[in-house]
């Protein structure tokens, strides 16, 4: 197995740090997920720094790895558990106690620092606290990407970020830091997340950095012992060899402290069986390649991504995301508002998308959410499509319309390609025509333009020079290429 199993010294609570690292281990775990606080290592203390290394040195010798985690419920309010958060008004304590895991995470080297948003409270609208994540968020990434140290924020149910899809659309408004990821809690699961276990890890992918186990009922937020909820941890653990997950999967028990040693041994055990029994899937090295439109090979990395869209429309969102990060950015040539790398990679997401059946809600979503640069994939893919279903026509121009009514070029020039040559009316067609001439987008972009173009369209732009003489403005070149061309 390329992870290592841990357990959550949260669960551990009546005994002395050392003492429980000495019980993982002689049942065999290869990793700790620390919880900093009363019992075991106090941030706050004044030797937090003397402790930390010593701690360091420790584990070192005993050759476990670490996690930090940073749920202490009373840790900074002995009154109210778990406050304040990071969506409170008043968070200084809670900031400072964020980054103090971060230093003792580096001096650690732990693989991760995890932590949640917290639950919305009462004096703070949900607006309002997003606002507050965001701008805390972005102050901890900050000092954490200094220190060298991963963030892991973990979804978790009554939260604001609640599920897997809530705390990627928070990182994408981040603008993607490349130190924080997630962290995804198995029994979360069985709660709250629409395509289970299976799809919120798909959907965390390569930005998944931790992992806690325990099971669940779909009816409460409480940690049970594996086996005694509906958690399907046999497909939990198949699709975390999926995506080659390599992290540490620590066993997340905060209320059964009192039966640590026999749960210990009992959750390692149902951990290795359901590992034996999980199937593995294909390495990347196994999948062969298909190639795009003009026959050239897609990028690997695009090239397991189509495999996985056509067997799991859901996994679309993560992967769409993640294109720009996995394949580049840079155009494919030197012509005016040629397709990037990420451009070709998402439109091949599309067209897999279509050609496996998959309703177009899903690319409409991924356009309607996405930043500038995913709604520009999107409508490349619309190309890319070999022939699009009535309801994928129906789609595509809804979403080409609507970026015919933006002034961002680069959109503008995506929505005229071959898919609007098909399947545009002349109208939208001969008004996107024009709205190139007047954002400045050379007409060389638009597909089927000798084809289509036609004396409506002379008229149209015969009129619209007209129109700029009059206000003593100059005539674009493709202005008078269009009268020109209908006059011959």
């Amino acid at each position: 197995m390329n992870w290592t199993w841990g357990y959550g010294t949260n669960g551990f609570t009546d005994h002395p740090l050392p003492s429980a690292l000495d019980v993982l281990q002689h049942h065999g775990y290869g990793a700790v997920a620390l919880t900093l606080g009363h019992p075991h290592l106090d941030p706050f203390a004044s030797d937090w720094r003397e402790q930390s290394e010593a701690l360091a040195a420790d584990l070192r010798r005993r050759g476990l790895r670490v996690v930090v985690e940073t749920g202490a419920r009373y840790l900074l309010d002995p009154l109210r558990k778990h406050r304040p958060t990071l969506v409170d008004r008043d968070a200084a304590s809670r900031m400072a106690f964020l980054r103090r895991a971060v230093e003792i995470a580096a001096i650690l080297d732990a693989e991760c620092v995890s932590l949640w948003s917290g639950v919305v409270p009462d004096d703070v609208s949900t607006d309002q606290a997003r606002v507050l994540l965001e701008e805390r968020l972005v102050e901890l990434a900050a000092f954490a990407a200094d220190a060298g140290v991963t963030l892991a924020l973990e979804p978790e149910p009554g939260m604001l970020v609640e599920t897997v899809a809530d705390a990627l659309a928070l990182r994408a408004r981040l603008g993607h830091p490349a130190n924080l990821g997630l962290t995804v809690d198995l029994g979360h699961c069985v709660v709250v997340e629409p395509d289970g276990v299976v799809g919120a890890l798909r959907a965390a992918g390569p930005l998944l950095r931790n992992v806690q186990a325990d099971d669940m009922l779909p009816t409460a937020h409480e940690h049970l012992p594996l086996g005694e909820g509906e958690l399907d941890l046999d497909a939990a653990l198949s699709t975390l060899r999926e995506i080659d997950y390599r992290g540490v999967i620590a066993v997340e028990l905060p209320r059964h402290a009192h039966a640590a040693p026999e749960l210990a041994a009992s959750s390692i055990a149902a951990l290795i069986a359901a590992g034996e029994r999980s199937v593995i899937a294909p390495t990347r090295s196994a999948v062969e390649t298909p190639s795009s439109g003009d026959g050239r090979p897609l990028h690997p990395w695009t090239a397991l991504a189509v495999k996985q869209v056509r067997a799991d429309a859901a996994r679309s969102a993560r992967l769409f995301a993640a294109a720009g990060r996995e394949v580049g950015r840079d155009p494919l040539s030197a012509a005016p508002f040629a397709p990037t790398a990420d451009d070709v990679a998402r439109a091949a997401l599309i067209a897999a998308l279509a050609d496996s059946g998959a309703d177009p809600a899903v690319a409409v979503a991924l356009y309607r959410r996405g930043d500038d640069a995913e709604r520009r994939g999107v409508l490349r893919g619309l190309d890319a499509i070999t022939a699009p279903t009535a309801a994928w026509c129906e789609a595509g121009l809804e979403l080409v319309a609507d970026a015919l009514r933006a002034n961002d070029t680069r959109l503008v020039a995506a929505a005229l390609g071959r898919f609007a040559a098909d399947h545009l009316d002349d109208h939208a067609w001969r008004h996107g025509v024009l709205k190139c001439v007047f954002l400045g987008i050379p007409l060389s972009v638009v597909v089927a333009l000798d084809a289509r173009a036609d004396d409506e369209l002379a008229a149209m732009a015969e009129r619209f020079a007209a129109e700029r003489r009059a206000a003593g403005r100059s005539v674009p070149d493709d202005l008078s290429f269009l009268r020109a061309r209908e006059r011959a």
